[in-house]
């Protein structure tokens, strides 16, 4: 059993809507031996290992369904248990997760499946997936562990609590885990921000970020103060609350003598400590005061040495100025006997299924560890000590849960006295959020009648005592600060349109962002050369992944978000939002077939289809792609809006009949006109030729992308003459959308420059430069992708044949797997196949020096339609480029003799740039340096 890979899905993918994990898993020799086979002592040792899987429905859906299908007939195959495994490790650790699903991976490779399961923190699922294959080869006899080999002192016991560990040290802490759960009941978006506990709530703007529970608009001061035990205790005692008498020290001699000037007994502490580490309580010679004192010095060069108060530990939350929850707090212990000793009664209070390792659990296990020893050494016991019946033996100091303490809520019977005394510590201090630890001998009574003390006022109080209390109601501790975060009634969320679709994406989106922004936004765009923020570009790249998706959602600044979203990572990693206002698909066409399992338009379809799956507020569908429209079905969007340049589109003329949502194009006196449908009403929008990227209505296609980009803003509640204003106002300048159809005409020819690359955008551009007015000759420069099919490059060269007068045909600087001059040659030949004669054809496969040799065809009135890779060098190539000779009244040179298959590519262009050249009409022209601009 072997994982040949593995891919982790942070957002909606093909499996699933939220983050899981996928596997694809090897049986080797165990695809011959399903679960029955294995027999009774491998079901039985998998449930020894892991008890809980007797809880899991599987088909059945009802508790023991997985064990009885491993138990009837042959039984499962064992990627179907490790699946479950999977979860179940995650279920021990503490994670709420039930989603898997197993299937084979087709291809005819036997044996191979995909695994797939639900995961809540990343590292912790892989991890999770690791310990199932090593689990479940443990149990299989060792002639059929195949390729996975296990150390030869593997032992579960030890890697399961070395997972727990393991897991518990990446996975939100309980206080966290909290929060983010209030915020999930409330609708409010989250996502982490670190390995530890620094997480972001809501989206741009509206974002309010917490570490722990300390909150973005806790006051530094006020964290400072609270670290400050000695200034707390000045300032609270100032005010007139409780607090104990306290000293300051630096030696062990010296806090031997601020004990004696105390007086009775005393409490040694940390001066900036936290979570009870170091504190050392009811001490009064001076080897205790001594060791109590070493002990704190462990966590501060300081240590504040103050006067004993006698009665329980009680933790007071205070958020937002009220009082949230009071909890008792008792330290780890265990109850004599009097028969069983000391580490008996550890293993049976640890046998509590509530108790659990770190936070595992509500409460956590109580260790024999050389705390516990000091404390035992305390009343003269050890661990073979055996304590009277009814004793009361504490092997803490403090009440921690983290330390095996237990914690009792009195929220409802603290006095009102202690409770307006907590709200003044936590105010006086200056925190939104704080825990107040009081000393009381009854919390139910007022310290004005019974005394008591307040200990530390904490800035970042733990909430797990309060939410999972031992004993008493559970408190909604998180809630109150969620609230404090985001009242009710104020905004969290930005508005998030995603585009997807083969062709045509990055220009609706420029043309979403730029609409957006001419409303007074301030967007925040991914596209496939970078994140934008307000226009301007943050990050350089193809960002069309959930972590691009994320970059823009953490930006401050933004208050809307359009993400174009690719195939690509839609198959590596699922979206990078759980969901999206407005999703839309523009079309579905042949480009990258053959990668990453997907093979034919339907499957591309199906990866497409993420994006309205997830789409809440309106889907935005083209009703002219058969692929599309079907995703109607897929959709539980309010709105579905239908594209079409068809005014008689049958099925979009009873949508809107039926008071539906669609954009149209429709034909009139002064051409075509955008309009838009909806609920009923007939909105005439704008005219195709007033839009500067339709090149005044011949673009057909950005006559669709500037569809697409109006009924997406439209669908985003933008105003109507926001969306006229935009598209007016959005020209395809190389500055304002790169690659996409720029048009340079300062040259005596023009060129217009696409960075299309499959065969359905190579056509569409070609379709363009015939619908345009070129009293010259057209010539385009071609290619297609290295990573494309042998067929797909095929397709690009058909989309171009019999449409030009000259075809150069090069290739990309990144040959993906071809060798140097192979796409350009298979495209040369099915040029030729397609009719095109071979002088008409010049394989140049540097893409530079194609793009340099075809500038130089160029003569006056000619149109250059070249096909670029790199967009910047290109463009740079393209306006820096001058023609040599008199370039106001006459061609730039030709190339006399095309450039065949046969011929040696790099000495054909030197002799073609050295000396002089003569054009067709006997015009000679001075040499040009390959060097310049």
């Amino acid at each position: 059993m072997r994982v040949l890979e593995r891919s982790v899905y942070v957002g909606p993918s093909l499996y699933a809507h939220f983050p899981v994990i996928k596997l694809e898993l090897d049986l080797e020799a165990l695809e011959d031996w399903p679960t029955a086979r294995l027999g009774s002592a491998f079901v039985d040792g998998l449930v020894a290992a892991l008890p809980g899987l007797a809880e899991h429905g599987c088909s059945y859906r009802e508790p023991g369904g997985l064990i009885r299908r491993m138990r009837e007939g042959e039984g499962t195959w064992l990627g179907h248990v490790l699946e479950h495994v999977a979860i179940e490790l995650q279920n021990i650790a503490g994670e709420d997760v039930t989603f898997g699903k197993t299937r084979g991976v087709g291809d005819n490779r036997r044996g191979v499946y995909n695994v797939v399961y639900e995961y809540v923190q990343r590292e912790e699922g892989i991890a999770a997936g690791e310990l199932a294959v090593k689990l479940l080869t443990s149990l299989v006899p060792a002639e059929l562990r195949g390729s996975e080999k296990l150390a030869e002192d593997w032992d579960w016991d030890t890697a399961r609590v070395e997972f727990i560990r393991y897991a518990q040290r990446r996975a939100l802490g309980p206080s966290t885990a909290s929060l983010v759960k209030a915020a999930e009941d409330r609708g409010i978006p989250w996502f982490r921000l670190n390995n530890q506990s620094l997480v972001q709530f809501g989206h741009g703007k509206y974002q309010q970020r917490i570490q722990a529970t300390v909150t973005g608009k806790t006051p530094h001061i006020a964290v400072e103060l609270a670290s400050d035990k000695e200034e707390t205790n000045n300032i609270l005692g100032g005010l007139g609350l409780p607090v104990p008498r306290q000293l300051l020290v630096s030696e062990a001699s010296g806090a031997v003598r601020a004990a004696k000037r105390l007086g009775g007994t005393v409490v040694t502490k940390p001066y900036n400590g936290n979570h009870g580490r170091g504190i050392t309580i009811n001490i009064s010679s001076d080897d205790e005061v001594r060791a109590g004192f070493e002990s704190a010095r462990e966590h501060s060069r300081s240590v504040i040495v103050e006067t004993f108060i006698a009665g329980d530990d009680h933790r007071l939350l205070v958020v937002n100025g009220e009082l949230i929850a009071a909890t008792r707090r008792t330290p780890g212990h265990v109850v004599g006997d009097g028969i069983a000793d000391i580490a008996e009664l550890v293993d049976r209070v640890n046998a509590d299924p509530r108790r659990g390792i770190g936070h595992e659990k509500v409460l956590t296990q109580l260790e024999l560890d050389e705390q516990a020893d000091l404390m035992l050494d305390r009343v003269g016991y050890s661990h073979f000590s055996v304590p009277a019946e009814g004793e009361v033996v504490f092997l803490r100091s403090t009440a921690n849960l983290s330390t095996g303490g237990t914690a009792t809520d009195v929220t409802d019977i603290i006095h009102p006295d202690n409770r307006d005394m907590a709200v003044r510590a936590v105010r006086a201090i200056g925190l939104d959020v704080g825990g107040v630890d009081f000393i009381s001998p009854n919390i139910a009574e007022s310290y004005k009648t019974i005394g008591g003390a307040i200990c530390e006022v904490n800035a970042a109080p733990g909430f797990r005592m309060h939410v999972a209390p031992s004993e008493g109601t559970p408190r909604d501790a998180a809630g109150p600060v969620i609230d404090m975060l985001f009242p009710p009634g104020t905004p969290a969320r930005v508005p998030v349109a995603a585009v997807t679709g083969t062709n045509g994406k990055t220009t609706t989106s420029r043309m979403l962002a730029h609409i957006t922004k001419m409303a007074g936004y301030t967007p925040g765009m991914t596209t496939t050369d970078g994140v934008y923020i307000d226009g301007q570009r943050t990050v350089e790249g193809d960002m069309t992944g959930p972590v691009s998706a994320r970059m823009v959602l953490g930006d401050p600044q933004i208050d809307i978000a359009i993400l174009e979203t690719a195939r690509g990572g839609l198959l590596r990693a699922g979206m990078g939002v759980p969901e999206v206002n407005v999703g839309a698909v523009l079309n579905v066409a042949s480009d990258h077939l053959g990668l990453k399992g997907i093979d034919t338009l339907e499957q591309l379809a199906e990866v497409k289809r993420i994006v309205v799956e997830v789409a809440r507020d309106c889907a935005v569908l083209n009703a002219d792609d058969a692929n599309v429209i079907k995703m109607s079905a897929y959709t539980d969007a309010r709105t579905i809006c239908y594209v079409t340049t068809n005014p008689s589109h049958p099925l979009v003329r009873e949508h809107i009949r039926a008071g539906g949502r669609a954009c149209a194009l429709e034909g009139g006196v002064n051409g075509q006109m955008i309009t838009l449908y909806d609920k009923g009403s007939h909105i005439p929008l704008m005219w195709t030729h007033l839009v500067p990227a339709t090149l005044e209505g011949r673009a057909l296609h950005n006559v669709q992308n500037a569809m697409f980009a109006a009924s997406m803003a439209f669908s985003l509640g933008i105003k109507l003459e926001a969306i006229r204003q935009g598209l007016r106002t959005f020209d395809t300048t190389f500055y304002q959308a790169p690659g996409r159809m720029n048009l340079f005409a300062e040259h005596p020819f023009k060129v217009l420059m696409d960075y299309a690359h499959n065969a359905h955008a190579v056509g569409v551009m070609a379709d363009l430069a015939q619908r345009m007015d070129v009293p010259g000759r057209r010539i385009v420069v071609v290619t297609g992708p290295g990573d494309r099919r042998d067929e797909d490059l095929a397709e690009i060269a058909n989309a171009v044949a019999g449409r030009f007068d000259h075809y150069v045909v090069r290739r990309d600087d990144s040959l993906r797997g071809r060798d140097g001059d192979e796409v350009p040659r298979i495209v040369a030949r099915a040029l030729q196949d397609a009719g095109v004669a071979s002088d008409a054809i010049t394989v140049i496969p540097d893409e530079q020096q194609a793009v340099d040799a075809a500038l130089h065809m160029g003569q006056p009135g000619d149109l250059l339609l070249i096909f670029a890779d790199a967009l910047a060098r290109t463009w740079k190539q393209i306006t820096k480029f001058k023609p040599v000779g008199d370039a106001a009244r006459v061609s730039a040179p030709v190339i006399e003799t095309p450039i065949t298959q046969d011929q040696d590519i790099d000495d054909t262009l030197a002799a073609m740039l050295e000396g002089m050249v003569r054009d067709e009409r006997g015009l000679v022209f001075e040499r040009v340096d390959e060097q310049s601009d």
